[in-house]
């Protein structure tokens, strides 16, 4: 099993990214995926989650209305779209999937807000 996350980066505040998670080795087509973060000295939180077929999405409040999660089952493949980013975002953001009763993490990949 393997998630890899890419596109995180350094942004100015107000600035966007594209975050994706590249899934293999399970049904990531049956599976919910989520997004976390973890910022410094802080608990990771769930952002974003979607349901397997896409049909059903939530957000932390702290990020609606600027983040979408998205996903191509044809590419196993699970998209955060991050906008109007802001210091608070910075953390690093993990993706996870849930496969029935499994649960997988990625490795996480680091957004630095800063100007």
């Amino acid at each position: 099993v393997q998630l890899v996350e890419s596109g995180g980066g350094l942004v100015q505040p107000g600035g966007s990214l594209r975050l994706s998670c590249v899934a293999s080795g399970f049904a990531f087509s049956r599976s919910h995926m989520n997004w976390y973060r973890q910022a410094p000295g802080k608990e990771r939180e769930l952002v974003a989650a979607i349901f397997s077929d896409g049909a059903v999405t939530n957000y932390a409040d702290s990020v609606k209305g600027r983040f979408t999660i998205s996903r191509d089952n044809d590419k196993n493949t699970v998209y955060l779209q991050m906008n109007s980013l802001k210091f608070e975002d910075t953390a690093v953001y993990y993706c996870r999937a849930r496969e029935g009763l499994r649960t997988y993490w990625g490795q996480g990949t680091q957004v630095t807000v800063s100007s």
